[in-house]
């Protein structure tokens, strides 16, 4: 076997195989001889066939079947002696195979070249004091107060700045030749004074009390910024159903108490500062690990290859779109470009591809490996978050290659965790 390696980039390679005659003529015979004894041809008992007839019928599948069986073995072998590891499978082409004639084929792929990730034990990070203030709390005791507030009807009472109404209401947008539909909306709740009413509509409503009918005229600036209505004249026919009042609970025990199984004020506090605390540490924790990241990334001094740039960008657009999904919105119909989406993700992407480059070559050099069990215990992880038994998840993970991908994520995370403990930590 001859093999001709070309650098064509620091990352991108082509090796140009050839392979003997004979062999190919080998293969030949060998795959002539399995259809001989499988075809079936007409004037010919099964198994009779002689081989010149086969290789008239099927010369173009008996080539294909060659070129099948020895290029991966070929380009195997001439990987494994460079010792070269592509980071996806090569692109195969320009193959060529014919009778008494060399087999050649080229091969492009990828690649991570070596390099030298530095120093990486000590690395220095600073990392922010998870510190939950009095203010942090009372703030959040606040909005529990604000989201428990309930709304109360007034009764004899005109309404005013602060007030809130039911009503029915129609709105009809005038101009043109008159015909524009009328939109009809029941139990709409307006808070007056609010900064989303339509300009001038608080001043209509003021002073009016449940029961009361009113039909008005509405001009909206052309300038009126987040709505088609910019620049019209709109009538409403307005009848207010009820006029309530908002009520937010005092912050004492007994709201404690309808917040859930707390005896006191002092509870509920200590439990909000708790969970304050959890998501500071946490916020603390991310923005390190987000630090140390930064920094690996940094050590890359090579355009790292386009392939695994496009495969973070897809892991990207598919975490939004699950995100979308999540919050019951339909990535299809929200209108996003997604490839601006890409293009607006890039850089950050290429950030995330070097830090995992220099991540699994520390993890090389240290041995860090994930045993069987801990991808076990991570395969039930999975199954415990989403009700589903272990075995199915594994099943699912099998289809498109996801244990690799999870033991190669379990893998960089160790790295991280190894890194970090042998970081020099500052707290400030």
């Amino acid at each position: 076997m001859k093999a001709e390696f070309v650098d064509v980039t620091e990352t991108r390679k082509r090796l140009t195989i050839e392979l003997p005659s004979d062999m190919v003529d080998a293969g030949i015979d060998r795959i002539t001889a399995g259809f001989s004894r499988s075809a079936k041809v007409p004037g010919f008992r099964p198994g009779k066939v002689p081989a010149r007839v086969i290789w008239q019928r099927y010369k173009d599948d008996i080539l294909h079947e060659v070129a099948h069986e020895l290029v991966p073995a070929a380009l195997s072998e001439a990987l494994q002696q460079r010792d070269l590891d592509p980071i996806e499978t090569p692109d195969v082409h320009d193959v060529v195979v014919e009778p008494g004639k060399p087999l050649t084929f080229t091969a492009s792929f990828d690649t991570v070249p070596e390099f030298d990730p530095g120093d990486y034990r000590g690395i220095a990070l600073r990392k922010k004091p998870a510190l939950v203030e009095d203010s942090t709390v009372d703030d959040a005791l606040e909005r529990l107060r604000q989201r428990a507030a309930r709304f109360e009807p007034i009764e004899n009472h005109l309404l005013a700045v602060g007030d809130w109404a039911t009503v029915d209401l129609e709105r009809q947008v005038l101009g043109g030749d008159g015909t524009a539909p009328r939109e009809k909306h029941e139990n709409v709740t307006i808070e007056l004074g609010a900064s989303a009413n339509p300009p001038g509509f608080d001043e209509q409503l003021a002073g009016l009390a449940a029961g009361a009918e009113k039909t008005f005229t509405v001009c909206y600036p052309a300038d009126y910024a987040g709505t088609e209505l910019a620049g019209q004249e709109v009538k409403y026919a307005v009848t207010v159903k009820a006029v309530k009042q908002r009520v937010v609970p005092a912050l004492d025990d007994d709201f404690a108490k309808d917040m859930g199984h707390f005896d006191a004020l002092a509870d509920l506090r200590e439990r909000v500062r708790h969970d304050l605390q959890h998501e500071a540490n946490h916020e603390s924790d991310r923005e390190l690990r987000s630090d140390l990241q930064a920094a690996l990334a940094k050590r890359i001094t090579f355009e790292v290859p386009q392939p695994l740039v496009e495969h973070e960008l897809d892991r990207r657009v598919e975490e939004f779109a699950r995100r979308l999904i999540e919050q019951q919105v339909d990535p299809r119909t929200t209108g996003i470009d997604w490839k601006e989406f890409r293009t607006a993700q890039r850089e950050a992407a290429v950030g995330t591809v070097n830090a995992t480059v220099v991540l699994d070559e520390i993890a090389r050099r240290e041995l860090l490996t994930v045993s069987d069990e801990d991808l076990d215990g991570e395969v039930q992880r999975y199954g415990d978050s989403s009700g589903r038994s272990p075995a199915a998840v594994r099943a699912t993970l099998e289809k498109d290659n996801g244990l690799a991908r999870l033991r190669m994520g379990l893998r960089r995370e160790k790295t991280m965790e190894f890194l970090l403990a042998n970081a020099s930590i500052t707290i400030g």
